[in-house]
C-alpha cells in the first residue's frame, strides 16, 4: 500500500487519457496542493503539461490550441464554475475528473451547459487526500471538532478524504474504532454509511483476511505531539514547518531570493529520502559534511539527554533562561498529564513558577487545556502505566537495553497499540468492530487514522512496523501532521466553545507563465517569533537555534524545484 504510488498514477492517468498534444491542467486549491506533493513542474511539463491554471482564476485567456484536464472535487463551488467554463469554453476540449464521487444531478447540470460540446470524458479519480511520505497522508484540516463533537463540514470533508483513500488502495476494511471516543464512533458510522450506500465502487476482488481501518482520536496520547521528535524530517517540520513539501526559509540570514522557499520531497531529493527517518545523532555526521560544504557553523556543545518519564527537574529547568514561554509551558504541560492524579502532585506550584518567569497567560492557559483535551479522565488507555516510581525506575532502565541511542527512547502510543492489532490482542472492549463482524486472523492491510493529526515520529513507529513485520502492511493517516506548534492550536480550538470551520487562506497566484505551477495551498500555521532558539527541555536537552542553521544547510544543499502540482488516483471501471 503505497498512497504517493496511487495519486501519482492517477494523474499520469489522466494526462495520457487525454492524448498527444499541448495541455494545461485546471485545479482548484485543493488539488492543485494534492498534485503538486507527487509530481515537479518539470516532471509534469514532460508530459506536455505546458500551463496551470486555476479553475477560479477570473483572468484566464482563451486558448483553443491547447486541451484541459480538469482535476477538481466535486464541491458545488466547482461543479459552478465548470458549469460557466463549459458555457464559454477557452479550450478546445475538456477531460474532466474529479477527486470524490459527483452526484448525478452535477453531471447532468454540466451535460445542459455542454452546449458546444467540448466535454471528451467525466470521470472520478479518488485522490482526495495529501500523499505525504508512501505510507502516511494528511488531509490538511486544523480544527475538525467543536468541543469533543465534531465540524458537521469537517466531518463531511474527512469522510470523503478517507473513502477516497480506500478507493484509492482498492480496499473494503473491516472497521474499528476508538470506543473512548464519540466522534471516533462518528466517523466510523459515516465511512460505513458512504461503503454501502457505493457498495458497487467497493466491489474488489476479496482477500483470505479482510483489510482494517482503525480509527482513533488525538485526545488518547496528547503527549506525543508535544515532544520533540528527532528524525530529519520531523526536525524540519518542528523548526521550520513542512507545508505540502515546502519549506519556508526567508527568516535564515542572508538568504538568497531563489531559495527563500524550496521544495523537500523523498521522489525528487536523494539526501532527503535517504536520511528522513534517521534520528539526529545517525545523521550528524552526513549533515556534517554538508556543513563543511557550504562553510557552516558547527554546533558548539550538545548536552546529555536524560529520561522523559523523570519530571523532578522541572523546577530547576524553569529557571533556566534559556528556556522559551512557549517551551516552559510545554514542559509543564507533560508534568501535568503525567502527575495528574499523583499525591504528590506539585503543579499549582509550577504554574506560579510560569507565572515568576514572566510567562504569558494565553500559555499558562495551555496547561489546563491540554489535560482537559487529553487527561486520564478523557483516554482509552492508560499512557503512563506503570504507577509506581520503582517500576518507574526499572521499565526506564529496562528501555534502554538494546536501544542504539537516546533519542529513540520514546515510543508513542500507537506502538503499542499496533503491536497488540498484529497480535490479535487488541481489546474489543476498547477497540470495538463496527458491525457483527470480526477478524479471526491476524490483520495484513491496515489503515489507521487519527481524528486530530498525526505526527512523524508515529508515521516511523509505522514506517518501521512495515519493514520489520513480515506480510504486514499499514497505512497512517490523520486530520493534519502536526508539531509542537500545530498541536497548541488544536488545544486552544478545544478551549473555545463555538469554532468557525477552518478555512485555508487564499494566496496570491501568478499563473500566467505557461509552465508556472500555482502555489499549493498549506495549512495555517499559529504566529510565532521569527527566529528563537528551541530548547527541548521536554526530553531534558538543550536544543540550540544551531538546529534551525543546520537543517538550513541541509536544504541549501539540494537544488531547488519550481512549484509542484497534486493529483488523484482511481476511476469508476
Amino acid at each position: 500500500m503505497n498512497v504517493v504510488f496511487a495519486v501519482k498514477q492517477y494523474i499520469s492517468k489522466m494526462i495520457e487519457d487525454s492524448g498527444p498534444g499541448m495541455k494545461v491542467l485546471l485545479m482548484d486549491k485543493e488539488t492543485t496542493g494534492i498534485v503538486s506533493m507527487v509530481y515537479t513542474q518539470s516532471e509534469i511539463l514532460q508530459k506536455e503539461v505546458y500551463l496551470f491554471e486555476r479553475i477560479d482564476s477570473q483572468n484566464r485567456e482563451i486558448m483553443k490550441h491547447l486541451k484541459a484536464i480538469c482535476f477538481l472535487r466535486p464541491t458545488k463551488e466547482n461543479v459552478d464554475y465548470l458549469i460557466q467554463e463549459l458555457r464559454r469554453p477557452k479550450y478546445s476540449i475538456y477531460f474532466i475528473y474529479f477527486s470524490n464521487v459527483i452526484s448525478k444531478s452535477d453531471v447532468k447540470s454540466l451535460a445542459e451547459a455542454d452546449e458546444q460540446e467540448v466535454v471528451a470524458e467525466v470521470q472520478e479519480f479518488y485522490g482526495d487526500y495529501i500523499a505525504v511520505n508512501p505510507h502516511l497522508f494528511s488531509l490538511n484540516i486544523l480544527g475538525c471538532c467543536q468541543g469533543r463533537n465534531w465540524d458537521p463540514v469537517q466531518l463531511s470533508r474527512t469522510t470523503q478524504g478517507l473513502t477516497a483513500l480506500l478507493l484509492s488502495l482498492k480496499k473494503c476494511p473491516m472497521i474499528r474504532y476508538q470506543l473512548s471516543s464519540e466522534a471516533a464512533k462518528r466517523l466510523a458510522e459515516c465511512v460505513k454509511q458512504v461503503i454501502t450506500k457505493e457498495y458497487e465502487l467497493f466491489e474488489f476482488r476479496r482477500t483470505e483476511v479482510p483489510p482494517l481501518l482503525l480509527i482513533l482520536d488525538r485526545c488518547d496520547d496528547a503527549i506525543t505531539p508535544l515532544l520533540n521528535q528527532w528524525t530529519y524530517q520531523a526536525m524540519v517540520h518542528e523548526l521550520l514547518g513542512i507545508n505540502n513539501n515546502r519549506i519556508d526559509l526567508s527568516r535564515v540570514p542572508g538568504i538568497s531570493k531563489d531559495l527563500r522557499e524550496v521544495v523537500l520531497s523523498a521522489e525528487n531529493d536523494e539526501f532527503y529520502a535517504n536520511n528522513m527517518y534517521l534520528n539526529f545523532a545517525e545523521i550528524g555526521s552526513n549533515i556534517k559534511n554538508l556543513m563543511e560544504d557550504f562553510q557552516k557553523k558547527k554546533p558548539k556543545e550538545q548536552q546529555k539527554l536524560e529520561s522523559i518519564a523523570d519530571m523532578k527537574n522541572v523546577k530547576r529547568l524553569l529557571q533556566n533562561p534559556k528556556v522559551t514561554e512557549f517551551d516552559a509551558a510545554r514542559l509543564v504541560m507533560l508534568y501535568a498529564l503525567h502527575y495528574e492524579r499523583h499525591s504528590s502532585n506539585s503543579l499549582p506550584g509550577l504554574m506560579m513558577d510560569l507565572r515568576n518567569k514572566g510567562v504569558s497567560e494565553k500559555y499558562r492557559k495551555l496547561v489546563s487545556a491540554v489535560v482537559e483535551y487529553g487527561g486520564k479522565r478523557v483516554r482509552g488507555s492508560d499512557l503512563f502505566s506503570p504507577k509506581d516510581a520503582v517500576a518507574i525506575t526499572k521499565q526506564f532502565l529496562k528501555g534502554l537495553k538494546g536501544v542504539e541511542n537516546v533519542y529513540t527512547q520514546h515510543q508513542p502510543f500507537l506502538h503499542e497499540t499496533l503491536d497488540h492489532l498484529i497480535k490479535g490482542k487488541l481489546k474489543e472492549n476498547l477497540y470495538p468492530y463496527l458491525g457483527p463482524s470480526t477478524l479471526r486472523d491476524r490483520p495484513q492491510d491496515i489503515i489507521v487514522f487519527i481524528i486530530g493529526g498525526a505526527t512523524y515520529e508515529e508515521a516511523l513507529t509505522v514506517y518501521n512496523l512495515n519493514r520489520t513485520t513480515p506480510g504486514v502492511r499499514i497505512v497512517l493517516g490523520g486530520t493534519t501532521v502536526h508539531n509542537t506548534k500545530r498541536q497548541r492550536t488544536r488545544q486552544r480550538h478545544k478551549q473555545r466553545e463555538k469554532q468557525a470551520p477552518y478555512e485555508e487562506p487564499e494566496r496570491g497566484l501568478n499563473l500566467r507563465t505557461p509552465g508556472s505551477l500555482p502555489e499549493p495551498e498549506a495549512d495555517t500555521q499559529p504566529t510565532e517569533p521569527p527566529r528563537r532558539p528551541t530548547i527541548g527541555v521536554l526530553i531534558g536537552i538543550s536544543l540550540n537555534l544551531f538546529l534551525e542553521e543546520v537543517l538550513a544547510s541541509g536544504l541549501h544543499s539540494r537544488s531547488k524545484e519550481s512549484s509542484q502540482v497534486t493529483s488523484k488516483p482511481a476511476s469508476r471501471r
